[in-house]
């Protein structure tokens, strides 16, 4: 299900989340480990799903176990964008007991979100399937963590729209308004000042009303966002547009909506839910002796 495009996970954030949250969890010790676990006891663990769900995450989980103790020995038996059923072992983890319990907490908090953002996404792409439109997320993340949220959509299976207000020009509603303070063509004006500022930059413009498709489209914008509009004024919206742009519907999206809004042949619908809304996959620790 893994996406061909999938982005590199970006360590140097990565490593700093760990960090900190290690820190916030384990703060002055594991007091509990330390005053119950023999020091020197060696013990195997199991990362197992407890409900269906897709992959995504094991290089992260690793690398907990490995800030913690870097002799742990993890070994992944699933693969990132495997479709796991409930009960699947995901990976088998051997090393000090102590540093694997100290681990658990944070180690689960990653992989459970992971899997959960990887699992929502291949929901929403599996409603698209057999359509030319793609399934995009947002820059609705969790702060810090749109890296990791973004690879996890990428590895469920949708795409990832722009990452971060740097590599792409999107006028939305704000924009617009501020820019209509100056009069009528607003729209139009946004468009062509973005591109003699930023002319290697691909330019978005958000649209409510038909009237500003038309002027987004007749001022050369390379995406139109379709924004909570009825399928029957997106299929009003596809003909203003007469292919000039690529539309993307966005707002209001819902799973159950999906199939009904690619039938129109818009190229991408955009769902802020993919990470917002994942809810975290029940994946627990088991550990013997």
């Amino acid at each position: 299900m893994k996406n061909s495009k999938t982005p590199r996970l970006d360590w140097k954030r990565i490593n700093l989340l760990i960090r900190l949250a290690l820190e916030e969890d384990i703060g002055t010790g594991d007091a509990t480990s330390s005053s119950v676990i023999p020091k020197n006891l060696t013990a195997e663990a199991v990362l197992v799903c407890r409900e269906d769900c897709v992959c995504a995450g094991l290089p992260v989980a690793e690398a907990v176990f490995k800030a913690i103790n870097k002799n742990i020995r993890f070994s992944p038996k699933a693969k990132e964008g495997q479709r796991c059923k409930k009960g699947t072992v995901m990976a088998v983890v051997k090393g000090n007991a102590r540093s694997l319990l100290t681990a658990e907490r944070t180690v689960l908090n990653f992989f459970q979100r992971l899997c959960g953002v990887a699992t929502i996404s291949a929901k929403f792409a599996a409603a698209v399937k057999g359509t030319k439109t793609k399934i995009l997320d947002t820059r609705k993340t969790t702060p810090g963590w749109r890296n990791l949220e973004k690879y996890a959509v990428a590895v469920g299976g949708a795409s990832n729209h722009r990452i971060g207000l740097y590599d792409r020009i999107m006028i939305k509603d704000n924009h617009r308004e501020l820019a209509g303070l100056e009069g009528s063509g607003g729209l139009r004006r946004s468009i062509e000042k973005a591109r003699k500022s930023y002319p290697k930059l691909e330019i978005e413009a958000e649209a409510d009303r038909l009237e500003e498709v038309r002027e987004a489209a007749d001022a050369g914008a390379d995406y139109i966002l379709l924004d909570n509009m009825s399928n029957e004024m997106m299929a009003k919206a596809i003909k203003i547009n007469a292919g000039r742009a690529k539309l993307e519907a966005s707002g209001g999206i819902t799973l159950d909506r999906i199939p009904s809004i690619a039938k129109l042949g818009v190229d991408y619908i955009s769902a802020g839910a993919l990470t917002h809304s994942a809810k975290a996959i029940d994946i627990a620790m088991d550990i013997f002796v």
